[in-house]
């Protein structure tokens, strides 16, 4: 059984789901794959301990405190090629940006391999079922381009600049697959 409530941010509605004990997801409204990762139908339920808790968490965040991404029992649903990236993911630290190629090697090393496809990280990185908690907003084209995020490229903007990201070397595109 999974429950949802929603939050209001700075960025939008926002939907929070879970499993009765783990954050499974977190979506922005109009999201590009907005809870594809839930198996069933999710009833709405907002005073599970894990939903107050990610809440918490939100407001702590959008205030501009750091909390920690362990603080939150996290359970998103992908297979193990993703569920690597995602916690690669966790690994940025607040306010500073890596590329889909730097998570590419990394992702490489990990599993033996020579090289890896940033365009595989890509979609790993796009299909993040928890947005925000696992940062994949800090991840940027190898140019500096704030390419590819699901929640729209305002949205990553907003993010990193609430995380004060030096953002004088990166760039929104202007036309692309990728907006």
């Amino acid at each position: 059984m999974f429950y949802s409530t929603t939050y209001q941010s700075p960025v939008g509605l926002l939907t929070l789901a879970c499993d009765g004990e783990n954050l499974a997801g977190l979506w922005m409204e109009g999201q590009k794959y907005f809870g594809n990762t839930v198996p069933e139908r999710m009833t709405k339920k907002a005073d599970l301990p894990v939903l107050r808790a990610a809440k918490d968490w939100l407001d702590r965040y959008f205030a501009g405190e750091k909390p920690g991404i362990s603080e939150l029992p996290l359970r998103p649903i992908g297979g193990t090629f993703r569920q690597e990236v995602w916690n690669m993911l966790c690994a940025i630290p607040y306010g500073e940006v890596t590329t889909y190629g730097d998570i590419a090697k990394k992702m490489a090393a990990k599993m033996g391999r020579k090289t890896m496809s940033s365009q595989a990280v890509g979609g790993a990185v796009g299909h993040n079922p928890i947005s925000i908690i696992i940062p994949c907003h800090r991840v940027v084209g190898a140019s500096g381009s704030l390419t590819g995020y699901a929640g729209g490229v305002e949205k990553k903007i907003m993010l990193l600049e609430l995380e004060g990201v030096d953002m004088s070397r990166l760039f929104a595109p202007v036309k692309g697959s990728a907006l």
